[in-house]
């Protein structure tokens, strides 16, 4: 008997041993999205979050690019979080909302609707920026399920070293720094800044289909009955850039669907004058992302339209938030400076 627990002890510790070995392996050689690629870091960026929030967005750049939390609670004491990522697709939205709604109830959810013109999985390296940072449940599970792309392995989301053991001979100062420890956040809550100015310039025009998927279309009605169940509002958006292009035939299938379900549905596109974009100064890449001038000036609309239809309640008299904020708008004015400085 004791030999056999001997033994058996032994082949725990082995396999103790194995799997720390691996996952520390793993951590080596998995992307650290923190110097470099930031957008895959802003994933893991919302559990660190110390308060809940009334507004949350989902969606793609068009969401982490061009609202800012800071200027919405500096000007109306809404508390936010954008939980975006670089194309963004549907099903990765819907699952990061209901991962979020296992800890949080806002008030309200934003979420953009470019991404809908996707209805199938599109890239491996898309995926990894939106889930790599995700914590592991039943919403990550079905989130990398849903968005594997041809010859994707599940188990190589679970032990990063099956994917990356080529990275080896490739490691960087950055892999090393942040093997065991997180290097901080990199966002203002979701939001990644821009100061450089790049003017629009004339659209190209692709090819399109006349409506949007089905598949697309099945996933928002998922996110559409998961608000409701919590008793959330839904907002669409269409933020307001010129390419890719949202079409016309596009606008009117999701002002048919917000219509059918009681939703609010702003294309900015729009309403850029009512809000005052100007995209020969307020966008940083020829009218596709709004810099930081474009992005507060798009949180100040929707921030009072926010607050008029959704009753949101101005917190700023709230002592533990503001002291929270206000460490994040010093910040987020320093990083302002700094990359305008740099850009001129």
């Amino acid at each position: 008997m004791k030999r056999k627990l001997l033994t058996a002890g032994g082949v725990l510790l082995a396999c103790i041993v194995f799997f720390g070995v691996l996952a520390a392996a793993s951590r080596l050689v998995a992307p650290k999205y923190h110097d470099a690629l930031i957008e895959g870091h802003l994933t893991g960026e919302y559990y660190g979050e110390p308060s809940p929030h009334d507004v949350l967005f989902v969606g793609d750049c068009e969401v982490f690019e061009h609202f800012s939390p800071v200027v919405l609670w500096n000007e109306y004491g809404i508390t936010s979080f954008i939980r975006g990522g670089a194309q963004q697709l549907v099903w990765h939205s819907y699952y990061l909302l209901e991962d979020a709604l296992k800890t949080e109830t806002p008030k309200v959810v934003v979420y953009n609707v470019l991404a809908l013109k996707y209805g199938e999985p599109q890239s491996e390296a898309y995926n990894r920026l939106n889930l790599d940072g995700m914590r592991w449940g039943t919403a990550k599970i079905g989130a990398i399920r849903a968005g594997m792309t041809d010859g994707e392995d599940f188990m190589s989301y679970v032990f990063p070293l099956l994917r990356y053991h080529d990275r080896f001979d490739k490691l960087t100062q950055e892999d090393v720094r942040y093997w065991f420890k997180d290097g901080g956040p990199v966002s203002f809550k979701g939001y990644v800044m821009h100061a450089g100015v790049n003017p629009a310039t004339e659209v190209p025009s692709d090819p399109h289909e006349t409506q949007l998927p089905e598949s697309s279309m099945a996933w928002l009605e998922k996110m559409a009955a998961l608000c409701e169940e919590k008793g959330i509002s839904l907002v669409l958006i269409k933020s307001p850039s010129i390419y890719p292009q949202w079409y016309p035939e596009w606008d009117a299938q999701i002002e048919a669907f917000a219509k059918s379900h009681g939703l609010r549905y702003d294309n900015m596109i729009e309403k850029s004058d009512a809000i005052g974009i100007d995209l020969n100064t307020d966008t940083y890449d020829q009218g596709q992302h709004l810099n930081v001038y474009g992005a507060e000036k798009l949180s100040v609309w929707f921030g009072r339209e926010l607050q008029t239809q959704y009753d949101l309640p101005d917190r700023r008299s709230d002592a533990a938030l503001a002291e929270e904020y206000a460490k994040l708008s010093d910040r987020y004015e320093a990083e302002k400076q700094r990359l305008i400085t740099e850009d001129n």
